[in-house]
């Protein structure tokens, strides 16, 4: 996984994915974000970092749509959605994000692993738990 900051859209997956976002039908839009938060929030076994990393970008765009969400800026995001766009999401996938995080924190994740043995791991780990107060308010 390529990564060079703490952000959900910070590396190489999450950038990827955000391109196919951005190159999707707009009504596919809301389908792409909850496939990759339900494959995250399912994942029985080891999580795969890749999975997380889809799942990361996800929550980020929810969250941005929720009232005390942050609007998204990154360069790396969605560009329809960067400076305050918007994504309608059914209310459930809200639910189904905080999951998500919930399953990407979780001990048998490969991000997680990854992030306890880098630098600015308090950083990525509290951006995630921050996400997940948006998503819970």
């Amino acid at each position: 996984m390529g990564t060079w900051d703490s952000g959900p859209f910070d590396n190489d997956t999450a950038a990827d994915w955000c391109g196919d976002l951005d190159d999707a039908d707009v009504s596919k839009r809301p389908d792409l974000v909850r496939e990759a938060l339900t494959r995250a929030a399912g994942e029985a076994g080891y999580l795969d970092a890749d999975v997380a990393c889809e799942a990361i970008a996800a929550v980020a765009i929810v969250a941005a749509q929720r009232p005390s969400g942050q609007p998204i800026a990154s360069p790396y995001a969605p560009e329809f959605l960067r400076d305050g766009g918007r994504l309608d999401v059914p209310d459930d996938v809200a639910a189904l994000a905080v999951r998500a995080i919930d399953r990407i924190l979780a001990a048998d994740s490969e991000w997680r692993e990854l992030w306890e043995d880098a630098e600015g791991a308090s950083e990525a780990v509290d951006a995630l738990r921050d996400l997940r107060k948006v998503l819970a308010a």
